[in-house]
């Protein structure tokens, strides 16, 4: 009954080797970020690792495998380090200005709902938003908040493909109870706020 609502997360995550590493799909992928992530967490978070300290440590440590690969490889007659072409495409450049032009328009949207149509729905939903966020900023550094998602990243997505119709049924219900309060805190709002005849105003 409820599989004509269902809808593929692997595409809806772009159905590429993002989604597969998200869905587990791939899981070499999804073990290599979640031991990385850890390990990362671990070494600045718990054991006091400087990030400065470690990425020059990491530049340093591949530029010397580098070079003494290379001698190896030209005193006896190796091939060099296959390395990639390390080079930035017009493509990806105009692909990024595209994803960063549509982020900054719904931004700049949004600002003008709030500030010149006063979406007074809209303005609340953005106070929520931004309070949850300043909430779980101050429980959490801003490192261990990476760490918690990628975490979700490689949780939620997996467990919404296997579970989606109980997850929807869920969704729709505390979607009602939402709705059914902020009707009611939206009809006390706006009785709050004195309203003004055309008589009243022109006496002003």
């Amino acid at each position: 009954m409820g599989e004509p609502n269902r809808i593929s997360v692997h595409h809806a995550l772009g159905a590429g080797s993002v989604a597969d590493v998200l869905l587990w799909k791939n899981w070499r992928g999804g073990v290599t970020v979640l031991v990385s992530a850890t390990a990362l967490w671990y070494l600045f978070e718990r054991a006091g690792y400087n990030f400065l300290s470690f990425v020059a440590n990491v530049v340093l440590l591949l530029v010397v495998i580098l070079f003494l690969w290379a001698k190896a490889a030209n005193l006896l007659n190796r091939p060099l380090p296959p390395l990639p072409d390390l080079e930035i495409s017009e493509e990806t450049i105009a692909r990024v200005a595209d994803s960063l032009q549509i982020w900054l328009n719904r931004v700049l949207s949004l600002a003008h709902d709030i500030a010149i149509k006063r979406n007074l729905l809209l303005c609340l939903q953005v106070v929520g938003a931004l309070w949850v966020i300043s909430y779980i900023g101050s429980l959490f550094n801003f490192l261990t908040l990476i760490y918690i998602g990628v975490l979700l990243s490689l949780s939620l997505p997996v467990l919404y493909d296997k579970y989606q119709d109980q997850i929807n049924d869920k969704l729709y219900l505390v979607h009602g109870i939402y709705l059914t309060q902020y009707k009611t805190i939206h009809r006390v709002v706006l009785s709050k706020i004195p309203k003004f005849t055309n008589k009243e105003k022109k006496v002003q």
